[in-house]
């Protein structure tokens, strides 16, 4: 028994250390894209409206595979979905290199952005997948990786670019790099999971966890058409959270600097410390969420973090000079930190059955509100001034304060669906 265990235990090190390795490359590929930005468009010879009007296709290609890519994870596997996913974004870095002008830019970033939305389900997937095998909350931490990767391709992109490399040459070398890499970690991902089985609900219920393994069967169907009626509509609930959240978060990565310049009157190099500000304190945050969901659960940190996000916005909004500005964007990032994540892996749980079909509905709206940010403060502006525009994300995190309790169910500390956790704890 203990040696069966100790292999599942190790099969799961693994294929979370994978799950890690995937997150890192899909915020590498992101960020090589990111910083090569200002080279594409110079050698495209595009303006930059065109160019806004070209991202978009790269937000639609992104929607479009994360909502391609959800109920084919559930019908194949994570395991098979995911490097397929992977190995499509990596070659797709390419494109946007060798792209002459706008007539080819647009199809390469509606490839890229098709790809880096299939890895972005497919990951979370199988992320919620070995989540539940560890039987407590591990989820931010595989978001923090990506921030991670993020900072990584900042450093590779920075090097490579004062090197005199060309777009098409960089990326062209980081699309094989990620080739390579999503080859490489597919092999500990987990093979697609199998039903609950009669130990592990009993497993669960020496654990104080009867009432939500009986929730959490009735919700995979086995319990009555009523549970799949109720599903529907908590997953559209988790959806319109995330679009505002990541609205949130949108609107701190677009116009945080522009904040401190505009209305503090900050030089464009102290500026830049209000978005460097925010990222580190997500990273951080995201890096330290999970221990703290495993203490005060996964509600609490939805509601407390999305209020003190509140908090931290509201500082800056109505701070007059620039160092407070600095820690009111510092206490949005804390807060704001762990709350997508559990809503992720809420959407995941809810039914292990259409885990891919429910992350890709949350992750989709989720994006679509990263994207309206820009769309939505721009307009306000005209209207108010950018600090007092700021007050829309402010409610948004507010509403998600108090609708936090939609995440109470579904979650692995709550209905676990294997019986790891508890073996490890007796072995």
């Amino acid at each position: 028994m203990f040696y069966r265990f100790s292999v599942m235990e190790k099969s799961l090190r693994a294929a979370r250390l994978a799950t890690f390795a995937y997150f890192v490359l899909n915020g590498f590929l992101l960020g090589m894209w990111i910083v090569h930005i200002p080279t594409v468009e110079e050698h495209t010879g595009i303006s930059h409206a065109v160019l806004g009007w070209l991202l978009l296709l790269l937000g639609g290609g992104a929607f479009a595979g994360m909502q391609l890519v959800g109920p084919l994870a559930d019908r194949f596997g994570s395991r098979k979905v995911v490097p397929l996913s992977a190995a499509l974004c990596s070659a797709a870095l390419l494109l946007p290199g060798l792209a002459a002008d706008a007539w080819t830019l647009g199809p390469a970033l509606f490839v890229f952005g098709f790809g880096n939305g299939c890895l972005d389900v497919s990951m979370n997937t199988h992320a919620v997948q070995v989540e539940r095998g560890y039987g407590r909350p591990i989820m931010s931490a595989f978001h923090a990786l990506f921030s991670i990767g993020g900072v990584i391709a900042a450093l590779v992109g920075a090097l490579t670019l004062s090197l005199g490399w060309s777009a098409a040459t960089t990326l062209g070398a980081m699309a094989a790099l990620g080739l390579v890499a999503a080859a490489l970690a597919s092999r500990a991902l987990l093979p697609p999971e199998s039903a609950p089985s009669k130990d592990a609900t009993a497993a669960a219920a020496e654990n104080g966890a009867t009432e939500a393994v009986t929730e959490a069967v009735t919700e995979n169907g086995t319990a009555g058409a009523a549970a799949g009626r109720r599903a529907p509509s908590r997953i559209w609930i988790l959806a319109a959270l995330a679009f505002m959240l990541m609205l949130s978060e949108g609107v701190a990565n677009d116009w945080s600097v522009l904040h401190l310049k505009d209305v503090l009157d900050a030089p464009e190099a102290t500026a830049a410390f209000a978005y460097g500000a925010f990222a580190t304190a997500m990273t951080v945050g995201r890096l330290l969420t999970d221990r703290v969901a495993a203490r005060i659960g996964t509600v609490a940190v939805v509601r407390y973090g999305s209020g003190v996000a509140a908090a931290g916005l509201t500082v800056a909004t109505l701070a007059p000079a620039v160092p407070l500005a600095l820690v009111g964007w510092t206490i949005f990032g804390i807060g704001l930190s762990g709350c997508v994540p559990q809503l992720f892996s809420a959407a995941g749980h809810a039914d292990p059955g259409a885990a891919g079909a429910n992350v890709s509905r949350v992750a989709g709206l989720g994006y679509l509100g990263m994207l309206a940010g820009p769309a939505v403060i721009g307009p306000m502006t005209h209207l108010m001034p950018l600090n007092l525009a700021f007050f829309l994300p402010v409610a948004f995190c507010a509403v998600a304060c108090f609708t936090a309790p939609i995440l109470r169910t579904g979650q692995p500390a709550e209905a676990p669906g294997v019986g790891p956790a508890p073996a490890r704890q007796q072995a």
